[in-house]
């Protein structure tokens, strides 16, 4: 499988440390709000790359982290803590706001037909591996302590603007994080936080340089270590990690260890809603539940997410959601002729072999979610045309259960329609071959009232759900 990967910015082979198996790491969501359209872009193509990685024959462990406490409002380590102020907004504990919107977001995985990731690793859940990370840190002498906490030393790290590009020289005090005067330099990050003197905070740990709590950065290096090892194959996240929250990954967990800290780094693009960027001022932070609420399952947000590459700038807009619905029940009605074969030749299964190859290849080459997409539509105009024979319904479902595994969009848990459904367009076929037509049309409304579209091809009536 090829990848874009920014560590070298070019599209490389994947070669994974273990032969076939592979280590997936995703920074997962900061479980202080419901996640937005533009966090679900990242996840869904994250659940994609895993898919491929499994098509392709590789054995996955994939481990994405709940940040449920020690992300700050700020990239500098100042202001307040976002489950803390969550809390604060919605009159709750900051455990009961990370347990709720932990659950809300495992929720949306399910309804987005989300893979389930081997290891779902809470920050809360591995305080005494950051600790112990922190220590070894400490030990190196990459840290030093102020008023507020423990720090790591950038300085020390002379490869740390690497990763991001950064030209540390014409970075300003303020420009991409704020000031804290006691700091060695403006972009040094905590590893650990003091809790307040004036207040007891919900979330708080001894540890051997106060009570507090951990950095941001710092649970992602522990987790994934603990669960794939100092090097990872692959590492995913937002683009808009790789500044800062990525760049001090690679830091810390480089200087601890010695080693290269992941050997991929995957990163999917921004999203822009209605043309603009997702922001809180805005309004424009669109969640899964405004989606269902306008009728559109869950399930086309995914193949709208597909429709884009990764690595390209996406657009959502509510007329972009509804033509993904409309092209799901297109394939939909594809996945429901398997159920309706009809009196004709078998086609050659190589057309069903054939698509499935030319989609995972789209796919392996760095996940060209696009095309694969094409490659679909273009073989499902094929097979609404010329209907199914019942020498290839073999040939179909397991085409289906390969589209479903590489996809995720669960076309093969298509139903048949009921007996009596079927009778009624019996009941419509003979009514049309009497030119009855006004019965017909009647047939035709009551089983649309049903949910239940028919169009009229050589071979008898085919339906589809609508």
């Amino acid at each position: 499988m090829k990848l874009y990967n920014t560590l070298s910015r070019q599209v490389e082979e994947i070669k994974p440390l273990q032969p076939g198996q592979t280590s997936i790491y995703t920074c997962g969501p900061t479980v202080y709000d419901f996640a937005h359209v533009g966090h679900w872009f990242t996840y869904i193509r994250m659940d994609s790359l895993v898919r491929t990685l499994q098509a392709s024959g590789l054995k996955t462990t994939w481990v994405m982290n709940i940040t449920d406490v020690g992300h700050l409002v700020s990239d500098a380590d100042e202001g307040e803590d976002k489950l803390e102020k969550g809390a604060r907004r919605e009159g709750k504990t900051a455990w009961e706001i990370a347990q709720f919107y932990t659950e809300d977001f495992l929720a949306g995985m399910k309804q987005l037909n989300m893979l389930q990731p081997d290891h779902i690793a809470k920050a809360t859940e591995h305080i005494p591996e950051q600790i112990e990370l922190i220590q070894k840190l400490e030990a190196k002498g990459y840290t030093y302590t102020i008023d507020d906490g423990v720090y790591y030393d950038t300085a020390k790290f002379p490869a740390y603007q690497a990763f991001a590009q950064l030209d540390l020289d014409e970075q300003q005090a303020g420009a991409r994080v704020s000031v804290n005067s006691q700091k060695r330099q403006p972009w040094d990050f905590a590893l650990w936080k003091f809790s307040p003197k004036d207040h007891q905070r919900d979330m708080e740990w001894d540890s051997p340089w106060g009570k507090g709590f951990p950095g941001w950065h710092i649970e992602c290096s522990a987790m994934s270590m603990k669960y794939l090892g100092e090097t990872l194959d692959i590492h995913t996240g937002g683009i808009d990690h790789v500044p800062v929250h990525h760049t001090n990954e690679i830091a810390q967990s480089e200087a601890a260890t010695g080693k290269r800290f992941a050997n991929y780094w995957l990163h999917s693009n921004h999203v822009l809603i209605e043309n603009e960027k997702i922001s809180k001022s805005l309004g424009n932070g669109i969640r899964l539940q405004d989606v269902t609420e306008r009728d559109i399952t869950p399930l086309a947000l995914r193949l709208h997410v597909l429709e884009s590459h990764y690595r390209s700038q996406s657009k959502f807009s509510w007329e972009s959601l509804h033509a993904a619905q409309n092209r799901l029940q297109g394939y939909r009605a594809m996945a429901d002729l398997r159920w309706q074969a009809v009196d004709k030749p078998a086609d050659d299964s190589e057309i069903f072999e054939r698509v499935t190859a030319d989609m995972l290849n789209f796919m392996l080459d760095d996940l060209n979610t696009p095309l694969a997409l094409a490659a679909l539509s273009a073989f499902s105009d094929v097979i609404k045309g010329q209907l199914l024979a019942p020498a290839n319904l073999k040939d179909f479902e397991k085409l289906l259960s390969q589209l479903d595994a590489l996809l995720g969009l669960s076309l093969g848990t298509s139903t048949d329609i009921s007996d009596e459904q079927k009778n009624l367009l019996v009941e419509r076929e003979a009514a049309r071959q009497a030119q009855d037509w006004a019965q017909s049309d009647a047939i035709r409304d009551a089983l649309m009232n049903q949910g239940i579209g028919v169009r009229d091809a050589e071979h008898g009536p085919i339906w589809f759900r609508l």
